[in-house]
């Protein structure tokens, strides 16, 4: 999965693995963008749990980079394998947007911002604002908003670095929700080669 919201073939490890319902066919191709509201990132490992990828009806393995990758796609933490990150979003998630913060609530408020049909939801908002962890665009290309740094994303780890741009608007892809959530303290855990 890319910060797009993309599913795609690539070599590179990931550090997560995510779910939105049956994406794939008996024959294991793509034939669906997303087949439920829920879309969560999870543990790769969890429990000594063994799965055969895209098994038939199934749900589909996705893969991410990092947990920062996972939610400028839309993706939230599991209640189930991510238990502690899952309890620690949604009370910064009742703190930033109020209510009560449970999975079908937060489900609805992301897929209202991350997808229009198929096609990735962005919104604009003043680089300078924007917290650590979140993705936006630069030259077409995403990028990870990290201290001083902007990291460009690979599925293989972050593979150019510049400084951090502090003033004018970009396209930001990771859901004004999340955004939210990431300024009251919620870091999401990035990929070793985003260290120094």
């Amino acid at each position: 999965m890319t910060p797009f919201g993309e599913v795609v073939a690539l070599p590179g490890r990931g550090l997560m693995m995510g779910n939105r319902g049956v994406l794939h066919d008996e024959h294991r191709r793509i034939v669906r963008y997303a087949q439920v509201r829920r879309w969560i990132a999870c543990v790769t490992e969890f429990r000594g749990r063994k799965r055969v990828v895209m098994t038939p009806n199934r749900y589909t393995e996705l893969f991410f980079l990092d947990e920062a990758t996972a939610f400028a796609a839309g993706h939230r933490p599991c209640a189930e394998c991510r238990n502690a990150d899952y309890k620690r979003f949604c009370a910064i998630w009742e703190a930033c947007h109020g209510g009560p913060a449970r999975a079908v609530d937060i489900d609805r408020v992301l897929d209202a911002q991350r997808r229009e049909r198929r096609h990735k939801r962005t919104h604009r908002a003043p680089i300078g604002d924007l917290p650590d962890g979140t993705f936006v665009v630069l030259a077409g290309a995403a990028w990870l908003l990290l201290g001083a740094e902007a990291l460009a994303w690979s599925d293989r780890g972050y593979t150019e670095r510049r400084p951090r741009p502090s003033a004018g608007e970009v396209d930001v892809l990771t859901p004004p929700a999340i955004v939210a959530v990431f300024r009251r303290g919620y870091q999401p855990a990035v990929h070793p080669t985003a260290g120094p």
